[in-house]
């Protein structure tokens, strides 16, 4: 995938796309309809039964509503540091659908036990046989099988909000679902905090009685593919991605730093392979690559035959309601097994 398709993506995503983007919702208009009804029965079958308990343990869910890019790996491993600085004995459980967030919760929180399993409830089971009191969700807003002690969703500020369901947009369900969050935090990277603040304000409409904050998944520093601290990009950069938000990330990066930029994206999850490698050589020429985080774990490998390369590291900071979110963890603290 080149620089025009990353931006069609990134225009698709922010309710926009032009006369493509507005062809293409009326043609899957059918399937979001489908989606829809799928969904509200599916969701109202749970707000009638809800989702099953798991004995002994407490279920933390970072979740969302839109398809990746939120920052859900990165504050999931934020609460599990939290929580661990409470003293309770946190696991964190993922679907494991991306080999390279498992890596980065290892290579974040190292000493925290990571189960991956596509059935949340059998893993945050297993979680708690091996010695966790409370288990954290990564991405598990829409797992609603497992009943859940803080439920928290991630709005990103440079998504349309409300937005088209899926197949016509990016959302897995309503914006309405946001009536059963405990915390809704919205999160930003090239938006302005004003953004951020708009849609606030537009989900307390929605969810008035759920906590609220932003976060800016603030770029912090720069590494080399073995984790050392290295001097920003000084040349022209030529930035390899495989996220959700790849014209977020060059946007960043441009901010950044003095020469020009260009992206050469892959899909979300891309496990690069030797092929990949040689065309990306080969399209960068004597430009300086510049990666993700979730990108570097895999790219590691080919540190021999990939040239200079940085990675751009980001990390949590909050713009508002840490306070609040840190009063609702300390509430596990208590009822914790």
């Amino acid at each position: 995938m080149i620089l025009h398709d990353a931006k069609l993506l990134h225009r698709w995503r922010a309710g926009g796309g032009g006369m493509l983007s507005g062809a293409l919702t009326v043609l899957s208009y059918p399937m979001a309809s489908t989606y829809s009804a799928l969904m509200a029965i599916r969701n109202s079958h749970y707000d009638r039964v809800g989702g099953q308990k798991v004995p002994g343990v407490k279920v933390v869910s970072v979740g969302n509503l839109v398809v990746g890019g939120t920052g859900k790996t990165p504050i999931s491993a934020w609460v599990v540091r939290a929580l661990e600085a409470r003293n309770l004995r946190p696991a964190i459980v993922s679907r494991g659908y991306g080999r390279d967030e498992l890596i980065l919760h290892k290579k974040w929180n190292p000493d925290i036990p990571v189960v991956a399993d596509s059935d949340r409830l059998e893993a945050a089971r297993l979680a708690g046989l091996e010695g966790a009191d409370v288990v954290v969700l990564d991405d598990g807003f829409q797992h609603r099988k497992i009943a859940r002690d803080l439920d928290v969703v991630l709005l990103s500020a440079e998504d349309a909000f409300p937005g088209y369901l899926l197949p016509t947009g990016p959302y897995r369900e309503s914006v309405q679902s946001l009536e059963r969050a405990d915390a809704v935090l919205v999160t930003r990277r090239t938006a302005s905090r004003q953004i951020a603040e708009q849609v606030i304000a537009q989900a307390k409409a929605i969810a008035p009685e759920a906590l609220t904050a932003i976060i800016h998944l603030a770029p912090v520093a720069w590494q080399d593919l073995r984790g050392s601290p290295v001097a920003p990009p000084d040349r022209n950069v030529l930035a390899i991605a495989a996220v959700a938000r790849s014209t977020e990330f060059s946007q960043s990066i441009s901010n950044m730093v003095k020469g020009a930029v260009e992206l050469m994206s892959f899909p979300d999850h891309h496990d690069y392979r030797v092929n990949d490698i040689a065309k990306i050589r080969r399209v960068a020429c004597e430009r300086t690559l510049a990666v993700t985080e979730k990108d570097a774990v895999k790219l590691a490998q080919y540190d021999d035959i990939l040239g200079e390369v940085r990675v751009l590291v980001e990390r949590v900071r909050w713009e508002s309601g840490r306070q609040e979110v840190e009063r609702e963890l300390d509430k596990l603290v208590g009822t914790a097994a």
